[in-house]
């Protein structure tokens, strides 16, 4: 069975960002962008991160410019962006592509395979809760906030 730590991403900023570093952490990759309506929740996303990395979760925001040309600039400028606007502290990965079936990333294109198509994201900032053992828990819409309560739950639960 597949799980989402034989996947690996780039670092933002070069580097291997290998998914089974995190085995036995519950992980929520989030694709964002920069220039997005939806752009403030990584100030919640870095809520998340105060807050439950103590107990094992791990945020990583994906750039993608896929949805709306929204991430156009380098990884620099990302960096520069999220730091200075934001103040992430989480894991960041280098920019990755989605929607096309050819160039999406294999973590992407294995969401694809287990909840269909239609599980893909639609927008920036939707999310994928993955379970301490790699499991595909949950995907969570774009407009649900990080803080909503039925994430935090999901989190809680997922936690254990």
């Amino acid at each position: 069975m597949t799980t989402a730590h034989e996947f690996k991403f780039t670092k933002l900023g070069g580097g291997d960002l290998p998914l089974s570093d995190y085995a036995g952490k519950v992980v929520l990759v989030v694709n964002v962008a920069s220039a997005c309506g939806l752009t403030p929740q990584y100030s919640e996303l870095q809520t998340l991160h105060e807050t439950f990395a103590p107990r094992g979760l791990v945020v990583l925001g994906a750039p993608c410019n896929d949805f709306g040309a929204q991430e156009p600039g380098g990884e620099a400028e990302i960096a520069a962006f999220c730091d200075t606007r934001y103040h992430v502290a989480f894991p960041m990965t280098g920019k990755i592509a989605i929607t096309q079936p050819a160039a999406r990333h294999p973590f992407y294109a294995w969401v694809a395979d287990e909840l269909g198509e239609d599980a893909l994201p639609k927008w920036n900032f939707h999310k994928y809760l993955i379970g301490k053992d790699g499991a595909l828990i949950e995907s969570i819409g774009s407009r649900t906030p990080p803080l909503a309560p039925e994430v935090t739950a999901a989190i809680e639960r997922a936690l254990g």
